[in-house]
């Protein structure tokens, strides 16, 4: 078959490569799916540089929806001509956090990095960046990584669900379970940042306190649910306890990865309060707290993995608030841009710019 074009990370800290290259037809429980959209995720930016491990020369992009093309042996829950999510971070349903329900902490999750996905057309071998090679106008996918996009969802939002959305969903509704009638202070107006406000308005929070560094991001954290909009600075945790009784929030949500950002969010909160980190720090991103002030605060910290999300079982959820209007991917949207235009989607990123960045495929 004729070379297809894909985003290619040739080693960590290197340029992306926007070229040619080989994909082979699915094999047995394989299947190859036509790309309509894939989502810029922060986490295609940490694998580049680093933050995040995987083996390299890669095709980048997780958070992708498309077409069924072919399926391989074996493959019967998907034909061609389906319409598909994918989803990066299959559950293999037999090691131990998968036995404990915990389907987002699986042991295997991301076995599927390791093997050889496709070539370039001078033969360099290629590994799926986080299993599905999304940045591509084709992938072949182990066929557990797929799942239907659900009734009345356009193909463009259902890219979105793939990543941004369930972690935003799960970060609210799974990790930090917030009550309707409790506040959120949101760090970070990114993609998932701009899900999770969506994420707290659904589920009835009452003061929604978005924060991050860009002032120009307030109307875009408004319309997604935010409340209140804090320029992030020195004195954030202060403003947001003037903001909520002088108590702080009962819940916050980081999700820039960064240990300044995450003390200030645990700062944030009330006293018993709850802080859920869903962004990606680096090993040197160190975070510290003295015995005393966990003691008096009684406040908990908590690592969220993907939304603490089955996908499964989420989309459909998903999906009926979408069908009502009340949540909108599109919304996260701040940029449309093919996949030549990923290389500055990541520019934009390392320099605080916009929501989310979808490459369209024609």
């Amino acid at each position: 078959m004729s070379p297809i074009r894909a985003a290619v990370l040739p080693s960590v800290g290197s340029p992306l490569e926007i070229t040619g290259i080989e994909l082979p037809e699915p094999g047995p429980g394989q299947v190859r799916v036509r790309l309509a959209a894939a989502g810029v995720c922060h986490s295609d930016l940490s694998l580049s540089n680093g933050t995040m491990r995987l083996p390299v020369p890669a095709v980048l992009g997780h958070e992708g929806a498309g077409t069924v093309v072919s399926v391989g042996e074996g493959v019967d829950h998907v034909a061609p001509g389906d319409e598909v999510v994918l989803n990066w971070a299959p559950s293999c349903g037999n090691c131990h956090p998968c036995s404990l329900g915990e389907v987002w902490l699986c042991a295997n999750a991301l076995a599927g990095a390791a093997n050889i996905h496709a070539r370039t057309e001078d033969g360099r071998e290629l590994h799926p960046g986080l299993n599905v090679a999304a940045f591509a106008e084709e992938t072949v996918v182990a066929a557990n990584c797929l799942l239907p996009v659900p009734d009345g969802v356009p193909l463009t939002d259902a890219a979105l669900l793939g990543c941004a959305v369930l972690t935003g969903w799960g970060a609210i509704h799974h990790s930090a379970r917030v009550r309707e009638g409790e506040s959120v202070a949101v760090f970070g107006v990114g993609g998932v940042g701009l899900a999770t406000l969506q994420a707290a308005r659904i589920a009835g929070a009452s003061t929604i306190v978005a924060v991050d560094v860009s002032p120009e991001k307030e109307e875009l954290a408004r319309a997604a649910g935010a409340t209140e909009y804090v320029v992030a600075s020195e004195t954030t945790a202060r403003e947001i306890r003037k903001l909520t009784g002088g108590h702080g929030v009962d819940v916050a949500v980081e999700c820039v990865g960064r240990a300044v950002t995450i003390r200030t969010a645990w700062d944030s909160t009330r006293r018993g309060g709850r802080t859920t980190v869903v962004g990606i720090g680096g090993k040197d991103q160190q975070v510290t707290f003295n015995a005393l002030e966990i003691f008096h605060w009684g406040r908990t910290l908590a690592g969220c993995v993907y939304g603490n999300s089955n996908p499964a079982v989420d989309l459909p959820v998903l999906a009926e608030h979408i069908r009502t209007g009340r949540l909108d991917p599109g919304a996260l949207v701040t940029e449309r841009i093919t996949l030549d235009g990923i290389p500055g989607a990541f520019d934009n990123m390392l320099a605080g710019k916009g929501g989310r960045a979808l490459v369209i495929f024609p």
